[in-house]
């Protein structure tokens, strides 16, 4: 994956002679060409986005493309782990901040504090996706069209969510971690219409409903460790 988070699509860089270093305008011409990759296929689609769509929207060379990028879809794999990034460095935040906030109050963990841990950690989540609809659309619908290795790429990143959400509610036991495969999984189906048709009510919806049900799944032992 990228080391880099995705941020705001920068302006063009300045006619001339700047300050910027090549790894910088390197680094600006990427992140603008993944945004305008995001962004283009959000309203065309995989199939329907052309190389030039993405340079028109970037306001990018199409030298500066070649230089970065061997094809459209080397363009896209990068987008696709610049919106995991993303997606991860949002978790770890909410993670971050609720453990935070349980040493705080000098709670012991118990099935209460996972349940809260994992409502803060859905809930930005769905934020995420939210407010990045472009990235989220190229991350949960567009992949699909991208061909075998995006797909690969996509199930490894969802074993890897599953694993941390087992790590995150401490649940060691076989039965229990395939219980996790099974929330991210439903939870992966469950989002994705809403992302494809644009609707993010419909998105924060789904929210109240999962958190619900892994409450069951705390309370009746299922994801004990």
């Amino acid at each position: 994956m990228q080391s880099s988070e995705p941020r705001p699509t920068p302006r063009r860089l300045p006619r001339g002679r700047h300050a910027l270093s090549r790894s910088e305008v390197e680094r600006v011409h990427r992140d603008r060409l993944c945004g305008a990759m995001a962004a283009a296929m959000a309203e065309k689609g995989f199939v329907g986005t052309s190389v030039e769509d993405v340079l028109k929207r970037a306001r990018v060379s199409r030298q500066s493309f070649y230089a970065l990028f061997s094809s459209k879809l080397d363009c896209f794999m990068t987008a696709f782990d610049q919106a995991g990034v993303l997606l991860f460095r949002r978790l770890e935040t909410a993670m971050q901040e609720e453990e935070g906030d349980a040493a705080e109050r000098g709670a012991a963990q118990g099935d209460g504090d996972v349940a809260e841990l994992f409502e803060r950690v859905f809930t930005a989540y769905l934020e995420a996706l939210a407010s990045e609809p472009a990235y989220a659309r190229l991350f949960l619908v567009e992949v699909y069209a991208a061909g075998p290795e995006a797909v690969r790429r996509r199930t490894r990143i969802q074993r890897d969510l599953a694993g941390s959400l087992a790590d995150l509610m401490g649940v060691t036991s076989d039965a229990g971690r395939f219980a996790c495969e099974v929330i991210v999984a439903a939870v992966s189906s469950m989002v994705t219409p809403a992302v494809a048709a644009g609707d993010m009510e419909a998105l924060r919806a789904i929210r109240g409903p999962v958190i619900e049900h892994v409450r069951l799944l705390l309370r009746s032992g299922v994801l004990d460790g």
